[in-house]
């Protein structure tokens, strides 16, 4: 910067420039509050139908996240501008008083362009003849420590007004269309994250070179900035894709059997290094777009260590998939890496999955944790778990979806395919308990009709339960409990409230089989129960506060509800008390730690509304909202789902817990019917509903009992299913 530039410099455009930002953001705000209270807010509660249901319903949600963008980048940019504007306006009365103090000791200032000024004395022609020898009234010292102050000060607001410039620019570039979501107080903030990732880049770039304390404080920086847009953007494409990929490699290698204190550090670091680049698959800048199609293409790419004497080293997806366990990925590069995963997996059939992926990479260990990375697909679809709209696309093709769960029987990719699946059907993404369970799309509902039809299939359909799928299918069962109720071909099935947009579309023999084999994991067995219990719970509590929900008697409700509760749990009490799978069922130990860990897990989600399918499903319903804000101090929802975990006693002779033996079949359903009971009372005693309490629970009892018997005769009518 030029020292006229800044001592004459006329900051008031620029501070009309932050103003006129200011007023925006306001706008912005308010905009935001709107779009998000209103727009997107109705939008969730209308019931769409055809066309609507997913490219209205889906532009109107991206419309309104992006109005939340367009806030955040607003405020962001005022903050820098003005930030700047406030040092750059500190920096000239710094320069003018340093000037100042120059003339009072007759020294002259002046720029000389480029960057450039001289400091000289003011000089008297007589000074020459001095008998003292000096040439002025000022000490060589002074001078050049003013000429040192100056430059000091220029060079700070050199650095000032460049570095905003360059972040502004880099925050305006990581979206093409739109608004970026980058977030920065001013812009020291933002330019401390670009330094950041220069230096983590420039380190990665040398491993070799970065010991167990370099790690540790790479991996520090790493973690506070890993949701940092810019700072993931830059750090990725400054590292380069195959840059990316052989750092990794480096460190795996060089790390290998680490214990201890060392195998956390590299735990740590995995997670922050797949954080960080989630975050930097979002940024649409011209450099990240090349970064990621150019990441893609090194897939076959043999990667080795420097030091390895292996010829054969990791390919580039086995790397990439190591790397996409954490965080959320962009659903375009999801899209687009998958579909090359597919290909390439689909290629070599079901069985020959394992010849593809595994195979001559036996000493390979791309993992600090659970397995090893060989099969590049077990980290795609955890990738895939973060990411329900990318994995609901994964999974539309009903051929690759078969295949997949086909090469079940090879793999261990069971259990991550099913957290992947779980995302696909539920739109849900894993770990995640505070975002709203949307509704389900047809296409999300022909997914799950393929899952149960695949499951459903004779001759070793119902085996999926047992690689690994069992935990997410009784979660998908609870998700979709509306949908399976109307699968059973109740006459009044308006009275199963929901806003999926394809409720008819799970075929009942499908779903019976489904449930039947499902019900014999122990951990897919506490899903479909607590689904049930709370869907029951939920469908109860919205009927009885609100009875123009259904066009129908309240006793009409009462059957419809009971019955479909007896029919569920009866499929489940009969197959597993069916004697020829008897010794097949898991003992109730396991039954009972697989029902108390989904017990955070279900609370957290009823008790912000989401629901396994129940309170969520209700968008005309006060009551089913208050049901959900009030969680677990007293909504019927709570109170039904609080009895299974703490396993409350059954009333009545039997002196046993709620559920507590799934061998005994009338021990279930008689737990089922007293649930559905205490459910009731719960909903008349909270919404002071005028209907006979004995007389309810007698209705609901005749209900569920007839619903168990139903029971039996869909799984005989199913053909492949037990039943007793």
């Amino acid at each position: 910067m030029d020292l006229d530039a800044l001592r004459y410099g006329n900051f008031s455009k620029l501070g009309e420039a932050v103003t006129d930002w200011e007023q925006m953001t306001k706008k912005l705000a308010d905009l935001q509050k709107d779009a998000e209270n209103n727009l997107k807010a109705k939008a969730d509660k209308a019931k769409w139908a055809g066309v609507n249901a997913t490219v209205s319903r889906e532009f109107i949600s991206k419309t309104a996240a992006e109005f939340a963008d367009a806030h955040t980048q607003a405020d962001s940019i005022t903050k820098i501008l003005s930030d700047t504007r406030g040092e750059l306006i500190g920096y000239r009365t710094r320069l003018n008083d340093a000037i100042g103090r120059a003339s009072k000791q007759h020294l002259t200032v002046v720029d000389t362009g480029c960057g450039t000024f001289t400091v000289t004395q003011n000089v008297r022609p007589d000074w020459a003849s001095d008998p003292s020898g000096n040439t002025g009234v000022t000490d060589q010292k002074v001078v050049d420590a003013i000429r040192d102050e100056i430059q000091g000060i220029l060079t700070k607001a050199t650095q000032s007004d460049n570095s905003a410039a360059k972040v502004l620019g880099l925050l305006v570039d990581q979206a093409k269309y739109g608004f970026a979501d980058a977030s920065y107080a001013d812009r020291d903030s933002a330019a401390k994250a670009v330094a950041a990732a220069e230096k983590l880049a420039k380190m990665a770039k040398n491993p070799a070179d970065m010991s167990l304390d370099d790690i540790a404080d790479f991996n520090r920086t790493m973690e506070k900035y890993n949701g940092d847009s810019l700072f993931a953007e830059q750090f990725a494409t400054r590292l380069g894709p195959k840059g990316t990929l052989q750092f990794w490699t480096e460190m795996t290698y060089a790390h290998a059997g680490a214990r201890e204190s060392e195998l956390d550090t590299m735990k740590s670091l995995q997670k922050n290094l797949s954080l960080t680049l989630a975050t930097a698959s979002f940024s649409d800048s011209d450099a990240m777009q090349d970064w990621k199609k150019d990441l893609i293409a090194e897939r076959n790419t043999n990667f080795r260590a420097t030091n390895s004497m292996n010829p054969v080293g990791a390919l580039g997806s086995q790397v990439i998939s190591s790397l996409m366990r954490e965080g959320q990925y962009d659903t375009e590069f999801l899209d687009d890496y998958r579909e090359k995963l597919f290909k390439a997996d689909k290629g070599a059939g079901n069985a020959g999955t394992h010849d593809l992926w595994v195979k001559g990479y036996d000493s390979l260990d791309l993992l600090f944790g659970d397995g090893n990375g060989r099969d590049p697909l077990e980290g795609l679809f955890e990738g895939l778990s973060h990411n329900p709209e990318a994995a609901t696309h994964a999974f539309e093709s009903k051929s690759d979806l078969d295949h997949l769960l086909g090469t079940t029987m090879y793999t261990e990719r069971g259990e991550t395919l099913g957290h992947a699946l779980e995302a696909a059907v539920t739109g849900v993404s894993a770990d995640d308990y505070t975002s709203p369970a949307p509704p389900h799309s047809a296409t999300q509902v022909q997914i799950m009709a393929n899952i149960m039809n695949a499951v459903a299939q004779p001759g070793g359909g119902a085996d999926l339960v047992s690689r690994g799928l069992g935990d997410s299918f009784g979660n998908m069962a609870a998700s979709y409990m509306p949908e399976i109720s109307r699968a059973f071909g109740s006459s009044d099935a308006n009275v199963f409230l929901t806003n999926s947009e394809d409720p008819e579309g799970l075929e009942t023999t499908d779903v019976t089989r489904f449930l039947s084999a499902v019900s014999l994991d122990p951990e897919g067995r506490a899903g479909i129960v607590v689904g049930e219990s709370v869907y029951t719970s939920g469908l109860l509590d919205a009927h009885l506060s609100n009875p123009s929900l259904f066009d129908g008697t309240r006793d009409q409700v009462l059957e419809n509800i009971g019955r479909n509760a007896g029919i569920i749990e009866g499929i489940i009490g009969h197959s597993v008390a069916d004697d020829e799978v008897q010794a097949a069922v898991d003992g109730e130990k396991d039954y009972n730690d697989a029902l108390q860990k989904k017990s955070d897990f279900v609370k957290t989600w009823v008790a912000t509304g989401l629901g396994y399918g129940s309170v969520s499903l209700f968008p005309g319903s006060q009551a089913a909202t208050g049901a959900a804000v009030g969680g677990f101090a007293g909504g019927v929802v709570g109170l039904a789902v609080d009895r299974l975990f703490e396993g409350q006693e059954l009333d009545g002779a039997r002196d046993e817990a709620l559920y507590s033996s799934a061998k005994d079949l009338y021990a279930m359903r008689d737990s089922v019917n007293q649930q559905t009971q205490w459910s009731v009372k719960d909903a008349l005693d909270q919404h002071h509903v005028d209907l006979p309490k004995d007389g309810a629970s007698d209705t609901v009892r005749v209900a569920v009992n007839d619903g168990w018997d139903d029971a039996s005769e869909f799984l005989t009518n199913s053909k492949d299913g037990p039943h007793g």
